[in-house]
């Protein structure tokens, strides 16, 4: 007797149960590979547009450049942070192309009240561009918890309610032998297995992009405590 024949003959209930099944599995499936080419692009466009950044001259061409690079949260957070700068360099009759040396000193502390408020508000922008970016990478990976969480029970429910219906079909018919027994128990355990196979592949895919979604959220925060370095040097500069 064979997985097919098994479906096949399970009850109503059973095959209820499997539907349900099928339905989590084609979407946590669908939702795997969708994120999973989301963050691979992501971290391409992510590499690329860092060399971008660290490569060019001024922070107006890095603005021009970063629009193709949709996919990069790393971008979201830069075009955040460059749009709070110009407003505060233009405030001061700066200029935000002016790309300071590397030999510029910092703030010194006597300069330190004087752009601490400028910092603190570009700062601000960064960590908040980043947990929306956060919040965007983690959307939908609920339902990965979801599956993962639910369909072992779902499975266990289709199960349960398959062997009392064995049970029942032995009392009516006043024998329990195990050729009498094994057919109906096996029907009532394909839910079980299909609820496994429906949850494990949702944990894994889940506890991955979860990782992912760290891996990015401290990227972002390396990237924002370099653009504030660069964005003090500037302040220092426009004044």
């Amino acid at each position: 007797m064979n997985a097919v024949s098994l479906v096949v003959q399970a009850g109503l209930v059973a095959k209820a149960v499997l539907l349900i099944l099928l339905g989590f599995s084609l979407m946590s499936w669908t939702l795997i590979f969708m994120k999973f080419g989301l963050f691979r692009r992501a971290q391409r466009e992510s590499a690329r547009f860092l060399h971008t950044f660290r490569s060019a001259k001024n922070l107006t061409t890095v603005f021009e450049e970063s629009k193709r690079f949709v996919k990069s949260p790393i971008v979201s957070v830069f075009q955040e942070g460059y749009r709070e700068l110009s407003q505060l360099v233009k405030g001061g009759q700066g200029q935000v192309n002016q790309w300071p040396a590397a030999h510029e000193t910092k703030t010194t502390v006597a300069e330190m009240p004087i752009y601490l408020e400028p910092l603190e508000l570009i700062s601000r922008t960064l960590r908040l561009a980043s947990m929306k970016e956060v919040a965007q990478q983690e959307r939908n990976l609920i339902f990965l918890a979801t599956t993962g969480n639910v369909a072992p029970f779902v499975g266990l429910f289709g199960t349960v309610w398959g062997i009392m219906d064995a049970f029942a079909s032995i009392g009516q018919a006043g024998s329990a032998n195990l050729g009498a027994v094994a057919p109906g128990v096996a029907e009532a355990l394909i839910t079980t297995a299909a609820g496994l196979g429906t949850a494990i592949p949702a944990v894994i895919a889940y506890n991955y992009f979860l990782n992912r979604v760290r891996r990015q959220a401290t990227e972002m925060e390396m990237f924002g405590l370099e653009f504030l370095t660069l964005a003090e040097r500037i302040l220092v500069r426009s004044r």
